[in-house]
């Protein structure tokens, strides 16, 4: 009996709310009455993405290279989902910032972890043969780790490091995009002549870039940070969540990216180019970069040092043990 009527409940819940919304509730009744029971294969779509890998050479590890990309894309769309529910909070509520920021953390956490995948999963020999097969392709053209930057900061705070000091906040979008510091990483240094693989992801995505960076100015996250309470500004929990997340984003995934790159591109002191042409020794770490997401949150010396010890560390562990 009870259960009889805990079934007429939902059923007057259900008439109610189709009835807001203009729809008549037997029909879609019998939709669920003919509809066929959810498969978990079904539901996620499995089929289709098991389909996706699909290797441009006869190398075993292409695939393993392919599918630790498409890995770390779906990832980066988990954080810009959170990154996203936190531009657009309105509530202002302190735990709701600080559980979306750990919650990226913890996606940070398990690519960073993951990266061994890359750095030992693969034999070089293949890698440095199926690799000539991807010209001009390139990680560096992974539009959604653009779109977590323009997310989390102002663009004025991606501005290559050297010419920070000439742009302002004032600056229109445009001229602050043409000057990200990205581009550089796939800029010839001395012709200054943009890369194919630069020119290729500017005519896909700069229109979708200026997009979002107009529709964040004055909203990222950072400001954000800047627009609460003082009170909930100086929260210990929110700021160590913020300062791990720049570690994370802006220090440690680059570090990854430098591991492999030596481990796959560098020997005999001898330098093979990343095959989109970018300059990876000169781009990759992160006391060359100096993009800080939340820079109010660090001094001046900090700043200046930012990443050098992770660097050292991390290419030479005899000095810090």
């Amino acid at each position: 009996m009870e259960n009889q009527e805990k079934i007429q409940s939902q059923i007057n819940k259900l008439e109610e709310k189709f009835k807001d919304s203009g729809q008549d509730l037997s029909s879609y009744l019998d939709g669920l009455l003919y509809q066929r029971y959810l498969t978990y294969w079904d539901y996620i779509h499995l089929d289709t993405l098991l389909s996706l890998q699909v290797p441009r050479t006869h190398f075993p590890d292409e695939e393993i290279f392919i599918m630790y990309h498409q890995i770390t894309e779906l990832y980066f769309k988990l954080i810009l989902h959170e990154e996203k529910q936190l531009v657009e909070d309105r509530s202002n509520q302190i735990e709701f910032f600080i559980e979306r920021v750990e919650r990226i953390n913890n996606y940070y956490k398990a690519l960073i972890s993951s990266f061994s995948i890359m750095i030992n999963g693969m034999q070089r020999e293949q890698f440095l043969r199926y690799r000539m097969a991807l010209l001009p392709a390139s990680g560096f053209q992974s539009a959604q780790y653009r779109m977590i930057e323009l997310y989390a900061t102002p663009l004025e705070n991606l501005i290559h490091h050297t010419e920070r000091n000439t742009y302002t906040s004032n600056s229109s979008t445009e001229t602050l995009f043409e000057h990200i510091y990205w581009k550089k990483g796939a800029t010839d240094i001395k012709t200054g002549e943009k890369t194919l693989t630069l020119k290729q992801f500017e005519f896909r995505y700069t229109p979708r870039f200026l997009r979002i960076a107009n529709q964040v100015k004055g909203k990222t996250i950072y400001h954000k940070y800047q627009n609460l309470p003082e009170k909930d500004k100086q929260n210990t929990a929110l700021i160590k969540a913020l300062k791990k997340l720049d570690i994370n984003a802006n220090v440690n995934w680059p570090l990854m990216h430098m591991g492999s790159a030596y481990r796959y591109l560098s020997k005999d002191k001898e330098t093979i180019d990343a095959t989109g042409g970018t300059n990876w020794k000169a781009y990759l770490p992160p006391s060359f970069q100096k993009i800080i997401f939340f820079p109010n949150l660090y001094s001046q010396k900090e700043i200046e040092d930012w990443g050098k010890e992770w660097v050292e560390h991390q290419f030479n562990p005899k000095k810090h043990k």
